[in-house]
Formats: C-alpha cells, structure tokens, sequence
C-alpha cells in the first residue's frame, strides 16, 4: 500500500483551510485519512502553517510521500530539511498581535455635553419665522 501525505480541503467555497493527512494514495482528496499531522490556512494574512514535526519524520521515514503542495510546505517549516540532513530555513514570519485602539478616555475626551446641536432643524427655523411675521403684524396693526 502506498502511503501519501496530501491536503485534505475544508471550508466554505472561498474561504479553503486544509489539513495536512496521511491517507492511501488511492483514496479521493477529501476522504478517509490514516492520520491528521497539521493544518495550514493560506487565507490568513500571514498564512498560518502549524505540522506535528515528530509525526512528519515518522511517516517520512517509515517511506510516505508528500505531495507537491506539502513538501513546500515542509520545506518552509523545515521538516523536509531536516529529515534529507540539509541547512534549516530562515524562520517562518509570525503574526503580530493586533493592536488595539486607545479607547475615548485615553485620547482626552470628555463626556460633557455641548447641550444644544449645531444645525437647527428646518421645521424650526419655519415656526420661527412664521412667529416673527405675526408678532411683526401684530406690531402694525396696533
């Protein structure tokens, strides 16, 4: 029986995540796997890579091959380095935790009110207007 670790394809139709599985080479891409040794999410910015490096050198040892899409990925994380005997790559780029933003306090703000808005409203302003005219009639009929 010949053992392949390959991608195994989850997630909505834009969003893929994959797992990283030892299956039979003869099994379809998303079926029955031996054993799940990693994931890897290329959405993410950067992509998140995460391999059991123990399980990988077992299976690589006991004669399993990789897929084209896993050994690049073995060859980033350095596990295919390592067990061909070569110089490890330089280190995969990791996240940055998010910064958050600095809250209203933190800025100087203040919660008084100003109490009255800026803008008056047109139905206002109207009811205004229509009040002068009457007190100005008002004014002359007096």
């Amino acid at each position: 029986m010949a053992v392949k670790i390959k991608l195994k394809r989850l997630g909505k139709i834009r969003s893929p995540h994959y797992r990283i599985v030892v299956a039979d080479s003869r099994t379809r891409r998303d079926g029955r796997a031996i054993e799940e040794i990693g994931k890897y999410h290329p959405t993410y910015n950067p992509s998140v890579i995460e391999v059991d490096a123990d399980r990988v050198a077992y299976w690589l040892g006991v004669g399993a091959q990789p897929t084209e899409p896993v050994l690049a990925i073995l060859k980033k994380t350095g596990d295919w380095q390592k067990f061909k005997g070569e110089p490890a790559p330089a280190p995969l780029l990791v996240a940055e935790p998010k910064a958050t933003r600095p809250s209203f306090e933190a800025l100087g703000g203040d919660d008084e009110g100003k109490g009255e808005a800026i803008t008056q409203k047109k139905k206002a302003e109207k009811k205004d207007e229509a009040a002068a005219e009457s007190s100005a009639a008002e004014s002359t009929e007096a």
